[in-house]
């Protein structure tokens, strides 16, 4: 395949994969070479089954492959069997404290389940019947280990919350389910400075061959935890270390999705979807190319192909970026250069700009036209 000026097209090399153990969260493969997972929490009271569904049938909708619900109480034990039974995804119950509540999300048919080594003193004389339970049910226990709730004697011995200590308890935590011959385990360590994440996962992927699940805790605000998110990933997928992600923003669960979805596209790991390109605007510019860029995005929210849409502004870079997108417009005097495929197919008013690269779009991609109501 070529691109329009004939130049062969070379798709961006996916990074060699870390060899790991593959497990199977529900009907979804995690580990030993299976594509990256984008997963997300919901924020939603499980108990409350219906608030519940609505928020997994909206990450399902953004492209979310696993989904965690918090399990803190026996009401929300008891309302997992109704959600795990109208989920469209595999459901993963999220316990602490309570070991009651690892059966019950067993018995309730769960995907698999998430324990806190932080917190495994009140597992310690459970994990035997935990890993049976577990086992029989051919469901995997995910090791979530945080800064945040380290073991007190893990903090003594190392002084902080270091890379090596969360490994450490990592380890120790899957020491327990191994004694008992478990091995179908996820590990999660998380820790809020992208670089101390990073470093525990490299000395992780050396130190065992369990499935990595990738996070940075406590991110921040969306603006500020993507970013964090997007350099330690970026970092450990690039080295093949990670299978399954988490962006854990101060966000809805929705914006969670897109954007680990946008990190595994941007490293050529999930196949693209629409991506609109946009210049940064400059003294050049006779538009405002921030508020069409943001009108543009919002008109192709949804949009089902991968087209590269370009919205530029600049006659210096402009005509040059929108004849290398797909679909592109350069602006300026008030009117705006379509391009389709490198060349200009017309020359609209600046107010006609989103409703032409619409048009073009569905031209391009032959859809029906969107809907409009009669005037009459």
């Amino acid at each position: 395949m070529t691109t329009h000026l004939g130049l062969p097209i070379i798709p961006p090399k996916a990074p060699q994969r870390r060899a790991s153990r593959r497990i199977r969260v529900g009907d979804v493969p995690v580990g030993g070479g299976s594509p990256v997972s984008v997963q997300t929490m919901t924020t939603t009271t499980t108990a409350d089954v219906d608030a519940t569904l609505r928020q997994i049938a909206e990450v399902t909708a953004a492209g979310c492959d696993i989904v965690r619900v918090a399990v803190p109480s026996r009401d929300d034990a008891d309302a997992l069997p109704a959600i795990v039974a109208k989920s469209p995804l595999p459901v993963v119950a999220d316990i602490h404290f309570q070991p009651r509540y690892v059966f019950a999300a067993i018995d309730a048919g769960c995907a698999a389940v998430r324990v806190n080594p932080g917190n495994i003193k009140r597992f310690d004389d459970r994990v035997a019947d935990i890993a049976k339970a577990a086992s029989a049910a051919k469901v995997p226990i995910r090791i979530g280990v945080n800064a945040g709730s380290l073991d007190p004697r893990l903090l003594a011995k190392h002084g902080a919350a270091t890379p090596e200590a969360l490994v450490e308890s990592a380890l120790w935590e899957c020491s327990l389910f191994e004694e008992h011959g478990f091995q179908d385990l996820k590990i999660a360590v998380k820790h809020h400075d992208p670089m101390t994440m990073v470093t525990a996962n490299r000395l992780l992927a050396a130190a065992c061959h369990y499935p990595l699940h990738l996070g940075v805790t406590e991110a921040g605000p969306a603006f500020q935890g993507a970013i964090k998110s997007a350099v330690a990933f970026g970092i450990l997928l690039a080295e093949g270390i990670g299978d399954t992600i988490r962006v854990s923003l101060s966000a809805p669960p929705v914006e969670q999705v897109k954007a680990g979805t946008h990190i595994l596209q941007s490293l050529g790991l999930r196949p693209r979807q629409l991506e609109i390109v946009s210049c940064p605007g400059c003294g050049r510019l006779q538009v405002d190319i921030h508020k069409l860029a943001a009108q543009v995005q919002a008109a192709f929210d949804g949009f089902p192909h991968p087209l590269r849409v370009a919205v530029m502004g600049c006659v210096v870079n402009g005509p040059g970026e929108a004849r290398e997108a797909d679909l592109g417009v350069s602006c300026g005097n008030g009117k705006g250069q379509i391009f389709v495929h490198g060349e200009v197919v017309r020359t609209v008013p600046e107010h006609r700009v989103v409703d032409t690269l619409v048009e073009e779009a569905l031209r391009l991609t032959e859809l029906p036209p969107p809907e409009t109501s009669d005037p009459a």
